[in-house]
């Protein structure tokens, strides 16, 4: 006789693997039908938790939580704690937007809060750390030769602790990824200010060259600057702003050979800063 399991056919497997899954996403309450565990819960007790699972590693739940806070409580005793974590959270799992929304709300809200430090503090970082995942995206590439809005964001938002709260615990953190960034930035107007000299557009090469000295004189930017300034200025005959700009290069590097080198090239100088 043969055996009546041997055969099944392919609806009877299909009905035992839907009912398979069916009993699975039961038993972990992930079934649509699924009531809210946190249904009834009180605003401390859900803050409870979340704490809990923060302290545990679980991130993902630990921000769930927080933002059922939010969203049932919003003028709590824990709703400004509940946001802050919130944008703290979707900030570690990579979610830009929803942690600057967050953010966004709190400062609304509570824009007298002594919080509002660190709303500042982890906007810069949201910021800064989207720059620096681009550079780890880009195998290395300079952050002055990408889009720079992000770079002049997080400039913004550590500026802002610098000057406002100096006696921030976030303030010295602050104060280094801003020199940094001012770095980045200064590097971005020497890129675009050679961008400009490789065409030919002297007036614009000689302008963003004396906007990046200006603006970021101590920077080591600075030195490649003048010596596009100085040259443009002679292409436009501007006999006193090149001799002023060669005496401030000179004067802050006397032993640096970038001018004298651009000056006997008989190929294109500026193929050696590529």
């Amino acid at each position: 006789m043969n055996n009546p399991n041997a055969r099944r056919k392919p609806s009877a497997l299909l009905a035992g693997l839907m009912l398979g899954l069916a009993v699975a996403l039961s038993a972990c309450g992930l079934g649509s039908d699924s009531p809210d565990p946190t249904s009834g819960w009180s605003a401390e007790k859900i803050y409870a938790e979340a704490k809990e699972e923060l302290s545990a590693g679980n991130l993902a739940q630990a921000t769930r939580l927080f933002g059922r806070l939010e969203s049932r409580y919003p003028f709590g005793r824990y709703a400004q704690q509940a946001q802050l974590e919130l944008a703290y959270g979707h900030y570690k799992l990579g979610e830009k937007e929803q942690a600057l929304s967050a953010l966004d709300r709190f400062s609304k809200m509570y824009p007298s809060s002594p919080a509002m430090d660190y709303v500042f503090y982890l906007r810069g970082l949201i910021h800064f750390n989207d720059q620096m995942g681009l550079l780890v995206n880009l195998g290395g590439q300079s952050l002055a030769d990408r889009d720079l809005k992000a770079t002049r964001q997080a400039y913004d938002a550590f500026r802002v602790v610098l000057e406002r709260y100096p006696e921030s615990s976030y303030a010295d953190d602050a104060r280094q990824r801003l020199r940094y960034l001012i770095n980045t930035l200064a590097e971005g107007e020497l890129t675009i200010a050679k961008f400009y000299w490789i065409r030919g557009a002297h007036v614009a090469a000689a302008n963003r060259a004396q906007q990046l000295v200006q603006q970021f004189p101590d920077t080591p930017a600075v030195e490649e600057a003048l010596v596009i300034l100085i040259l443009a200025s002679r292409e436009l005959g501007l006999k006193q702003q090149a001799d002023d700009a060669e005496r401030v290069f000179k004067l802050n590097y006397p032993e640096s050979r970038k001018l004298a080198t651009q000056l006997k090239l008989e190929t294109r100088w500026w193929e050696f800063w590529r």
